[in-house]
Formats: structure tokens, C-alpha cells, sequence
């Protein structure tokens, strides 16, 4: 891949969709390979706009044979940073951040929690697994010798943009924000916001009007 070209935000979503479904295909021993009519009729997303997705980062799969399933796998894996484990460390030990502790997809998918923060005295301390919840404030000082650089938030609107700043200072370089608020990060840092609510609320629009009436 020329590093020069801009890959646009929707065709990095749609490799991660065709990753998480060549993961669920990979150890199928009947599935050696795989046609980019597959890959429309397994995610929806248009043959010819997968062909281009790929385009970006160079010649992928045979004329008549299509794509050999697991090395198209380590190719995608690969340009998504995913073939390697990346370290992760998340501030917010609610009932989300732990749920999200308890998560065993992360692990499968190479994102290892190696740290959660918080700044509530009474859960500092607790042991999660193999992880204890360790104080905000030391934050920067444990990640010294962690090096994660992906931060993932789950502190109240009103806490986010501290946190945001502090996962910053601390070298965090990408943060998945569960914060019902956008948070301001310096340029070169990036953030993608997951809101529920919002989701939701745009999934009720699809209600069909006798269920509403119901």
C-alpha cells in the first residue's frame, strides 16, 4: 500500500466486515477459497465494491480462482493492524467497562486489555480476572511501560474530555469513546464514537407505523 493515499474512513469499516467474516470461515475445511459473489452474498456489501476496497492496497486473489480464503485473512488482518496483538488499556471500571473486561472476543480478535483505570476509591483495588483496577491518576505513569496505544473510554459525559486528555498524555494514540459526548483530541489522534442511544434511536424509524400503533 502507498502510505500517500488516503484510504477513505467506509472502506476500513468494510474491511473489518469482510475480516470478521473471513474469521468465521477460515478453519471450514470446505471453504479453501472464496469469490467476491461470496463475499456480496455473505455481507451485503456489493462485489465490485469489495473488488475496489481491496484495489487500495494492491493485487489480491486469481483470475477463475478467486481468493484463498486464509491469506486473504492475513492480508486484510494484516492492513488492519489486527495480525498482531494490540494492546488496550480502558478507563471506567461501571458496569460497562466490566462487562466489556469480560468481553472474550477482544482477545480472540488480538485487543488485549492489559489495563483499567479509574478514580473511584472504592473499586480501586478490585481485582478483575488478572487485572486490578488501578487509580486515574496513574494512568500515564503504567502506560510508561505498557506502550498501548489504543484507549478505550467509558467514564460519564462529564468526565470524557479529561479522560480523553489524559489518555492523550499518556501516548494513547486511537480512543473508542462510549461517552454520550464528543471529545476534542489533538490532530493525529483519532476518535470513534459508539453512542447506543443513537443506534436506537435510528433503528425506531424503521418501525413500521401498525407497531407503533400497537
Amino acid at each position: 500500500m502507498n502510505r500517500d493515499t488516503k484510504v477513505p474512513q467506509p472502506t476500513l469499516e468494510r474491511l473489518a466486515t469482510y475480516l470478521r467474516y473471513l474469521n468465521t470461515i477460515a478453519d471450514k475445511d470446505d471453504k479453501k477459497t472464496i469469490s467476491s459473489a461470496d463475499i456480496e452474498r455473505a455481507t451485503g456489501i456489493n462485489a465490485a465494491q469489495f473488488r475496489k476496497d481491496l484495489s487500495y492496497f494492491g493485487e489480491f486473489g486469481r483470475p477463475g480462482i478467486g481468493y484463498d480464503v486464509r491469506e486473504l485473512q492475513k492480508h486484510i488482518a494484516r492492513i488492519l493492524k489486527v495480525d498482531e496483538v494490540q494492546r488496550v488499556v480502558m478507563v471506567g471500571a461501571g458496569n460497562l467497562g466490566l462487562a466489556l473486561l469480560g468481553y472474550a472476543a477482544l482477545r480472540r480478535h488480538n485487543f488485549h486489555i492489559v489495563a483499567v483505570f479509574d478514580n473511584n476509591p472504592n473499586k480501586i483495588g478490585w481485582r478483575r480476572g488478572d487485572l486490578e483496577i488501578q487509580d486515574i491518576q496513574r494512568l500515564r505513569e503504567i502506560n510508561e511501560s505498557l506502550r498501548a496505544r489504543i484507549g478505550i473510554l467509558t467514564v460519564p459525559a462529564f468526565a470524557a474530555q479529561e479522560v480523553a486528555d489524559r489518555l492523550v498524555e499518556a501516548g494513547v494514540q486511537v480512543i473508542l469513546n462510549f461517552a454520550p459526548i464528543n471529545v476534542r483530541v489533538p490532530k493525529g489522534v483519532v476518535v470513534r464514537n459508539v453512542c447506543f442511544i443513537q443506534e436506537l434511536t435510528v433503528l425506531a424509524y424503521y418501525l413500521s407505523a401498525d407497531e407503533n400503533q400497537q
